[in-house]
């Protein structure tokens, strides 16, 4: 068993898995660089000797490059780094193309589908600025990423060029170059070719000038060099156009004073990958080893690890895994943690949810959402490897002791549950409420993505579930109710879940039906409008009599009310008026200031009230302040509607936006403006908003208030008595701090600040 530290001494060491997107600078490349800065920093244009020593090393990295992919007598030039390579390599083949044009033809220009982002974009923009006005088509790829060679031989006849990647940057899945050049060629001997070799230097060999590739761009920068050099072949009777001119370096071909400190490191790099002797660099076949124990030990951690690609038609330093009931954000967050970095499968986006690539090779939407990638340098080592391993164990440690998976080994006391937790999956809302004194439990609105995370916290917590209930019939997504119910196989209940021989109380002259749970009350009223079956669900102080005061905690109100929105009501099953009557039936059960616990939360603001939402909200504040009549209201909102269009293939869409959705200003702290803070006599609380898992891993000392976001919403109603505390919050990288400070000023907590950049960029 592996003991996890309650706050570790000292920060964890760095173990770095995210080679495919960069890597560090060899101490041997970084000591030439400076080197060459210091002493032989003189201008290769120049005739003088400073100048001639600096040609020197432009020409021993230019030779060094040509061997090692082979050159033979193609040209090599610099590039500030592979996009610049692939800007170059299209802007030359579609103006040469250009000059040759059949008017009477059909072009098209053809990119596999896995394909960096940086290829199909630079084919749309020179095709429109050169005004070629092909047809730009991605080449589709198998389950396991390889090219569809029969598409390519259909289409490429009429192709001015084609793109292909040696290596995907996802996946580490290549291609067989031998087959793509025998397809391409026999169905057209002229189209240009280009193939991004960015992923595959150091990691598989490379003979060029024995292929038809017209184009190959590298970078420095994913091979131990620094950032801002790369360098690109090109066959030496391949059309060329410069994409930078003027200045008439390198004989012309790339105009502006060479990098030379970057190709300084370069030559390094290249020195070692030329030595018969690779004493820098594993060998291929450790490669292999490294990755299966790697794989090993993702295993171990995770046994229902999901990987998303073949290791057989893959380079040995990339992995690809989805772990089943995890966000590839929860994950990552782990992993930084414990100070593993690497990447969401979308990489190179951090504004994409889902991976393109795993789309591509026809993955589920749950790996490709959910995907992380793991990749190392050939320059890795076996005690790198060693420690990654053990730290992978480490990290998913504490994820048992979280209760988030099984847990069969740790004997430590796990943090028990109490309160509100909220779960959420895309813009969908899971909610779960634990009563710590009798271990109960009741899951509201159960998406099937949480079926196996809700089973483990049962589980792991000990938990007895009361029931588990949908808030209506949701037409997004299923509910995982039917397999969360085992123990309640013999509990009767109606089309949701609600038990159907319940109690019943009266409130405002009305009977309405509740079920125990531990010392509340769960209530249940019919708010139809969104759909007929719609209810909300209060969470109440028991009622001794019918004059007493409902005093509501929560309000689980599915898609009646949501955050700057109201639901849609344009379904087969849904009225306006109904609506409307619900919105007032609601406000006058649980008033203004309870917190509203919708079924989704599309802009990441948690949880909402009335009085919150009136205030921006026009049309639900003329409903709340009898503004409007019902009839002056189905108008409106069915107007409103109209602007909601489900597209096939996408999710549907439960509410359209009503208001401007606003956020609050925040109040930002640094290292410093925070350490003065603390220095002054105010009743500061610093609160850390990590999951606890993160929080276990590693925290700030001084940060000893650990509020996950999953229980933000608890935290609020047990603050609400005392908005006036100030509050200073914490995350990974200060996203989730800011979005938990925006929710708390607009719900009227008035001293709210957070640490900008989170841990990240927090020196402690």
């Amino acid at each position: 068993m592996i003991n996890l530290p309650a706050t570790p001494k000292q920060p964890l060491s760095l173990i770095y898995l995210d080679a495919n997107a960069t890597t560090q600078v060899l101490p041997q490349a970084a000591a030439a660089a400076l080197s060459t800065m210091e002493t032989l920093f003189g201008n290769p244009s120049s005739g003088h000797v400073t100048g001639l020593q600096a040609k020197q090393i432009i020409d021993e990295t230019r030779q060094q490059a040509q061997t090692i992919i082979g050159a033979g007598n193609g040209k090599v030039i610099f590039t500030s780094g592979a996009t610049e390579g692939i800007q170059t390599a299209i802007l030359s083949a579609l103006q040469h193309a250009k000059t040759t044009l059949d008017s009477s033809k059909k072009y098209c220009l053809l990119y596999g589908a896995t394909e960096h982002k940086a290829v199909p974009e630079s084919l749309k923009h020179w095709n429109k600025i050169l005004e070629i006005n092909a047809e730009i088509k991605a080449i589709p790829v198998n389950e396991l990423g390889q090219l569809d060679m029969g598409f390519i031989a259909k289409e490429v006849p009429n192709a001015l060029m084609i793109c292909t990647m040696a290596v995907n940057n996802e996946t580490g899945v290549y291609q067989d170059i031998n087959l793509l050049d025998q397809t391409i060629r026999a169905n057209n001997k002229d189209t240009a070719w280009m193939v991004d070799c960015v992923q595959s230097l150091g990691k598989t060999d490379l003979n060029l000038a024995k292929t038809s590739i017209d184009y190959a761009p590298f970078s420095g920068h994913k091979l131990y060099a620094p950032k801002g050099v790369g360098f690109m072949y090109i066959k030496d009777t391949s059309p060329f156009t410069p994409f930078i001119d003027g200045g008439g370096q390198a004989s012309g071909l790339r105009s502006g004073t060479e990098n030379l400190p970057g190709l300084a490191a370069l030559n390094v790099i290249f020195s070692m990958l030329n030595k018969a002797t690779k004493n820098t660099f594993t060998a291929l076949k450790t490669l292999h080893l490294f990755r299966q124990q790697i794989a090993t030990a993702l295993t171990q951690a995770f046994p229902e690890i999901v990987f998303n690609h073949s290791f057989e038609n893959s380079v040995p330093t990339t992995i690809n895994f989805t772990i089943p009931g995890f966000s590839s954000k929860e994950i990552m967050d782990l992993f930084d943690a414990a100070n593993i970095r690497v990447s969401p499968g979308a990489a190179c986006s951090s504004k994409v949810t889902g991976s393109f690539v795993l789309d591509a090779m026809g993955l589920p939407n749950w790996q490709s959402e959910s995907a992380i990638r793991r990749s190392f340098g050939p320059a890795m080592t076996q005690p790198q490897i060693d420690e990654a391993c053990t730290r992978i164990v480490f990290a998913a440690q504490a994820l048992k002791q979280s209760c988030l998976t099984v847990n069969t080994s740790i004997t430590a006391d796990k943090t028990e549950l109490e309160g509100l937790l909220q779960f959420k999956v895309g813009g969908s809302c899971s909610w779960l409420y634990v009563d710590k004194k009798t271990k109960s439990a009741i899951f509201i609105d159960p998406l099937p993505e949480l079926t196996g995370r809700l089973q483990t916290l049962l589980t792991c917590q000990g938990l007895n579930l009361v029931a588990v209930i949908d808030t209506h019939g949701h037409g997004d997504h299923l509910s995982c109710r039917a397999q969360l119910t085992d123990d309640l196989a013999q509990q009767q209940t109606d089309m949701l879940g609600w038990p159907v021989h319940s109690k019943t109380t009266v409130i405002h002259g009305q009977h309405y039906p509740y079920i125990l749970l531990g010392d509340k009350w769960l209530v249940k009223v019919n708010t139809p409008g969104h759909t007929t079956d719609s209810t909300s669900l209060l969470l109440c102080d028991p009622i001794k009599d019918s004059t007493d005061e409902l005093v509501v905690h929560y309000t689980f109100c599915g898609d009646l009310i949501l955050m700057d929105s109201l639901g849609r009501t344009n379904f087969s099953c849904s009225s306006a008026a109904a609506m409307f009557s619900s919105l007032q039936l609601l406000k006058a059960l649980v008033g203004t200031e309870s917190l509203i616990c919708p079924s989704h939360d599309y802009n990441n603001e948690f949880t909402t009230s009335i009085s919150a939402e009136i205030s921006r909200n026009s049309l639900l504040a003329h409903v709340m302040n009898n503004e409007i009549n019902i009839e002056d209201f189905s108008v409106q909102k069915t107007l409103m509607d109209t602007d909601i269009v489900d597209q096939s293939g996408r999710k549907i869409m439960c509410s359209d936006l009503i208001g401007d959705c606003k956020k609050a200003s925040v109040r930002e702290y640094n290292s410093h403006s925070l350490a003065e803070a603390l220095k002054q006599p105010n009743n500061i609380k610093l609160i850390d908003l990590r999951e606890s898992y993160e929080y276990t891993l590693q925290h700030d000392k001084n940060f000893e208030n650990n509020v996950p976001l999953t229980q933000l919403v608890e935290f609020m109603h047990q603050h609400k008595h005392n908005k006036q505390q100030q509050l200073i919050l914490v995350c990974r990288s200060g996203g989730r701090s800011q979005l938990a400070a925006q929710t708390l000023l607009r719900l009227g907590f008035e001293n709210v600040g957070h640490l900008k950049g989170g841990y990240a960029l927090h020196q402690y």
